[in-house]
């Protein structure tokens, strides 16, 4: 830290002489007693006998006259040093730098958290001021387009019109297939087929009954989404054996899936596109 140049090195030698810390545990020790002896003092003096009616005022007004009696007391002395050994004082000294120290090194680098965080804000005003003008730009070509259009005659202008509407859709057909492809390999890739174990341990009980054709989740989301799409007044899709309950679950859990409020048995997509 650049602060750390301009202290001292005051870490390698911060240890206290032992006869120097005991020196001044005496010292300490007898100032605490001699207060205790001026407590006692000042206690005794307020142990007086009193009439019972006049117990607990005379008691305060004794309080008030020693604490008044201490108060002017303490105002004529002038601070003294605690001790006058100087290996006390060199070892206080230090111990006070090192607070010190520790305490300017924990503002700076409260500071230099505020300026990175304020250069973090900087630079994200600085992108968004940028994607601001590059939409401003791309606002003034449309007007120019615009302008460049309305000078056309309306025939030409409709039929230019009708084929960009015609190449967005396009467009928008791509990118669907694109996105299903995507989906699909996603879901071969991670959530394949399940094994067909299930089906052989429904065979251990009933040898006649013919293995349980499984289908995939993407064939289950599939389902769902064309019954969506197809009646949305009306999108629950009954699971039938053929959906495995792992992939059911998993649907339910993390709220791609529906499940109808009174037949279990039957679940729908989540309305994402609402």
């Amino acid at each position: 830290m650049a602060i750390a140049k301009f202290l001292p090195d005051i870490t390698s030698d911060l240890v206290c002489p032992v006869d120097a810390k005991e020196e001044l545990l005496d010292e300490c020790e007898s100032i605490w007693k001699q207060m205790e002896e001026c407590q006692n003092k000042l206690m005794l003096l307020g142990m007086e006998t009193l009439i019972k009616s006049d117990t607990k005022l005379s008691v305060l007004m004794t309080r008030v006259k020693a604490l008044t009696a201490e108060y002017n007391e303490w105002q004529k002395r002038s601070p003294e040093i605690i001790s006058t050994n100087p290996d006390v004082l060199l070892a206080l000294g230090k111990e006070e730098l090192q607070k010190v120290k520790s305490d300017l090194e924990m503002v700076l680098s409260t500071v230099q958290s505020k300026n990175k965080q304020l250069e973090d804000d900087l630079k994200r005003e600085q992108r968004w001021h940028k994607e601001q003008e590059q939409i401003l730009d791309a606002l003034n070509g449309i007007e120019e387009e615009t302008k460049t259009q309305n000078k056309l005659p309306k025939k030409s202008l409709n039929t230019r019109a009708f084929q960009e509407l015609q190449n967005k859709v396009l467009k928008l057909k791509l990118y669907k297939e694109e996105l299903l492809n995507a989906l699909g390999e996603f879901l071969e890739e991670h959530f394949p087929l399940p094994e067909k174990g299930g089906s052989a341990k429904k065979n251990k009980k009933s040898s006649e009954e013919p293995a349980l054709e499984l289908i995939t989740l993407h064939e289950i989301l599939e389902i769902l989404i064309n019954k969506l799409m197809s009646t949305p007044h009306e999108p629950y899709v009954t699971i039938s054996d053929s959906f495995w309950p792992p992939y059911i679950e998993l649907l339910l859990r993390y709220g791609v899936a529906l499940r109808h409020p009174e037949d279990p048995d039957r679940i729908r997509l989540e309305a994402f596109h609402m």
